[in-house]
C-alpha cells in the first residue's frame, strides 16, 4: 500500500458543528407500506452510539447539527432534472412516478415490496420526505466548506437521471447540490466519490459534457445497473452505461484487491487536479451482512470497509480537499456498523 493511507498530521480543520443528524428526519419506507429493508435504525442507531461515546459524547454541542435548514426548490430541481419530469413530481403523477422509481409493481402488474395496506403514510408524502434529504446534502456541503468536513446522514440519489427516476433516487441530490453551489458561486468544481455497491449511473449521466465535476465510482461489475442490454429496440444507448470519469469494476471474489483497485483510481484522480470540493457517497451496501439481493455481488468485511473510508479520507485531508459525505446505500440492520466505524475514527480528527 503506498502512501496514501498514512496518517497525516498536519493541522486539525477548524472547529465546528459537522455531524447532521434530525430526529424529525426519518430514513424508513415502512409508514408508506414499501417493504424496502431501509431501516430508520441506521441513522438513529448510530446517533445514539455518538452521544453515549465517552469522548464524543460530552462534546455533542461541537459537532451536531439537530436540524436540516436549507430549503430546495423547483428551481433547484430544475437545474438538474428536465422541466417535464420536474412538472410531473409537482402533479398527480408523482404517485406513478414514485411507484416506477421504487419498483413497487412487477412486469404482472402485481405489487412488489408493497403493501398500502400497512401504510400510515400516504406514497406521495415520500416526495417531501426525499426533498429534505436533498436539501440536507446542500447544507452537509456548505458545512464542508466552512469546516473541512461534514457527514449527513441519508442522501447519495446517484440513480435519478435528468427525466425520471431510477434505483429507488427520485432525484439526483448529489448533482443538485454541486449545481446549486455553483449557482451562488461558492464552488467551480467538485469531485464525486461513489462508494455505493451499485455504479453511479444517474451522476454519470448527469455530469458527462461538464469538466468542472470528475466522477469516480467503484462498485460491482456485475448485477443492476449493469445488468441490461448495452442499447434498446430503438437502438438508443442504456444511460446506465455511460461510464463515469473513473470507473472502477470490482468482481464478485475480488474483494482481497477491492482496496487496491480503489488507491489506484484515487491517484488517477489525485492527477487532474484538487476540485473546490468532494462529495463522497459513503455506501455502506457493499457490506457482506448487506441485506438487499441486488448488491449481493461484493461482500466486504467491516476491516476491509474501515480501510476504504480511511484511505478515501486521508487522501482528501492530505490534499486540503473540503470533504462532505452522505450515506447512499446501505440495507438492513447492520447498515449502522459502517457509518459508525467511520464517523468515531473521522469525527476526533475535526475537533
Amino acid at each position: 500500500m503506498s502512501g496514501l493511507i498514512e496518517c497525516f498530521t498536519d493541522t486539525l480543520d477548524t472547529d465546528g458543528d459537522m455531524i447532521i443528524y434530525d430526529p424529525n428526519m426519518k430514513e424508513g419506507l415502512a409508514e408508506f407500506g414499501i417493504e424496502i429493508p431501509l431501516p430508520h435504525s441506521r441513522a438513529a442507531t448510530t446517533f445514539a452510539k455518538l452521544k453515549g461515546h465517552t469522548i464524543l459524547g460530552p462534546r455533542i454541542d461541537q459537532w451536531h447539527i439537530n436540524k436540516v435548514n436549507e430549503t430546495v426548490t423547483r428551481k433547484d430541481l430544475l437545474r438538474v432534472h428536465s422541466v417535464e419530469y420536474v412538472t410531473r413530481l409537482y402533479s398527480d403523477q408523482l404517485e406513478e412516478e414514485i411507484i416506477r422509481t421504487f419498483e413497487l409493481i412487477d412486469k404482472n402488474g402485481r405489487y412488489y415490496r408493497y403493501n398500502p395496506d400497512k401504510a400510515t403514510l400516504p406514497l406521495t408524502r415520500l416526495f417531501d420526505r426525499l426533498l429534505v434529504k436533498v436539501a440536507a446534502t446542500v447544507q452537509c456541503c456548505r458545512q464542508a466548506l466552512e469546516n473541512n468536513f461534514c457527514f449527513a446522514f441519508g442522501g447519495g440519489m446517484h440513480h435519478a437521471k435528468r427525466d425520471y427516476g431510477a434505483g429507488f433516487c427520485l432525484v439526483n441530490d448529489i448533482v443538485i447540490a454541486l449545481r446549486k453551489l455553483q449557482s451562488e458561486n461558492l464552488i467551480r468544481t467538485a469531485w464525486v466519490i461513489d462508494l455505493d455497491a451499485h455504479k453511479g449511473d444517474g451522476t454519470a449521466v448527469l455530469t458527462q459534457e461538464d469538466s468542472s465535476i470528475t466522477t469516480l465510482s467503484i462498485h460491482m461489475a456485475k448485477g443492476w445497473p449493469l445488468d441490461g442490454d448495452a442499447h434498446d429496440e430503438q437502438g438508443r444507448p442504456n444511460p446506465s452505461f455511460v461510464p463515469s470519469d473513473i470507473d472502477i469494476a470490482v468482481t464478485a471474489g475480488e474483494e482481497n484487491i477491492y482496496v487496491v483497485r480503489l488507491e489506484e483510481g484515487l491517484e488517477k484522480l489525485g492527477s487532474t487536479g484538487p476540485p473546490d470540493l468532494a462529495l463522497v457517497l459513503a455506501g455502506s451496501d457493499p457490506y457482506a451482512k448487506d441485506t438487499l439481493p441486488s448488491a449481493g455481488e461484493l461482500k466486504l468485511s467491516l476491516a476491509q470497509l474501515k480501510e476504504r473510508d480511511q484511505l478515501v479520507y486521508q487522501f482528501l485531508k492530505h490534499q486540503h480537499i473540503p470533504r462532505a459525505y452522505v450515506t447512499a446505500g446501505g440495507y438492513g440492520e447492520h447498515a449502522w456498523e459502517v457509518d459508525w466505524q467511520f464517523i468515531e475514527w473521522a469525527l476526533p480528527d475535526n475537533l
